[in-house]
């Protein structure tokens, strides 16, 4: 009974913070978003595939609205924001509607948090606007600035596997804990039958975002330069390890928190474990002194 009213409770206070999502134009595309807490603000990016939603169900924003304002929103292509099938439409822009969200909001600067995906789009971020962001915390990924022909493969693999089965099973396997067992073509092919039905996700649209990738490199001189005050947190056991390893090298600087046996994805996520909103508090904490203008 206690877990049924702690579960019913969790709902209600989901369904108030969804009641209350508001919507903007951002260069001609509806863009979903949540105001939330009071303070100094903090931007939250999720991941390719998810929305603002995993940011509420892993505890973070409920976490952070205690102490600061908390704007969290669904990345064109996810979730209730627009979603176009072009690739000029993503890449870059996703990048820039951050900057427009904080404009239309009267943010002059913010601390921003990206998670895979939206680590990429952070760190693209702090070459494009780093005069806009207190301190950026990237999550599960440090940012596109090594790039080869492989990485070309993987982006049109991934993208047709999407826009066939509605989801993209090499994407599964590459973010998998280690050990992971591949899906059978059983499971493969049931999980397709429901991912094509489901009308909160769309294919094509999420097809063009992958294919986008290539609109979110960064040079590495680039990523060297940058002087935002950064965290990197990242699982022992997250294949992306090594790029914020490869980051901590570039930028000496970065504060790297690595959690012992977190995963990329799934029950061991680094997002559910404690670790990750207690690296985020004490690092802004200690930044808490920037100056906001």
């Amino acid at each position: 009974m206690k877990r049924l009213f702690f579960l019913m409770l969790g709902l209600v206070i989901t369904q108030s913070i969804v009641a209350q999502g508001k919507y903007f134009d951002s260069n001609g595309v509806n863009i979903h978003y949540i105001d939330q807490g009071a303070g100094v603000p903090i931007v939250l990016v999720h991941g390719r595939g998810g929305s603002l939603q995993g940011w509420i169900a892993n505890g973070v924003l409920p976490n952070l609205t205690k102490d600061y304002r908390v704007v969290a929103f669904d990345l064109r292509g996810h979730g209730l924001s627009a979603k176009p099938h072009t690739q000029q439409q993503y890449g870059k822009e996703m990048a820039l509607d951050i900057v427009r969200l904080m404009d239309h909001l009267g943010i002059e600067k913010a601390h921003i948090i990206g998670y895979s995906l939206g680590a990429n789009i952070v760190a693209q971020l702090l070459i494009l606007h780093p005069e806009r962001f207190i301190t950026a915390t990237l999550g599960g990924s440090a940012g596109r600035f090594r790039w080869t022909t492989n990485d070309d493969e993987i982006v049109e693999r991934e993208a047709s596997e999407t826009e066939r089965l509605g989801f993209s099973p090499s994407f599964d396997t590459r973010i998998a804990p280690p050990n992971t067992a591949k899906a059978t073509d059983e499971e493969i092919k049931k999980r397709s039958a429901v991912a094509l039905v489901n009308p909160a996700e769309d294919r094509f649209a999420m097809a063009a975002i992958i294919r986008s990738s290539r609109d979110q490199l960064i040079s590495a001189e680039e990523v060297a330069a940058v002087k935002v005050p950064t965290l990197g947190i990242v699982g022992s056991k997250d294949s992306f390890i090594l790029s914020l390893q490869d980051l901590k090298q570039q930028r000496p600087g970065l504060q790297l928190v690595i959690v012992e046996n977190g995963t990329h994805s799934g029950e061991e996520d680094t997002r559910k474990r404690p670790e990750f909103i207690a690296a985020i508090r004490q690092f802004i904490a200690s930044n808490s002194k920037a100056p906001l203008k």
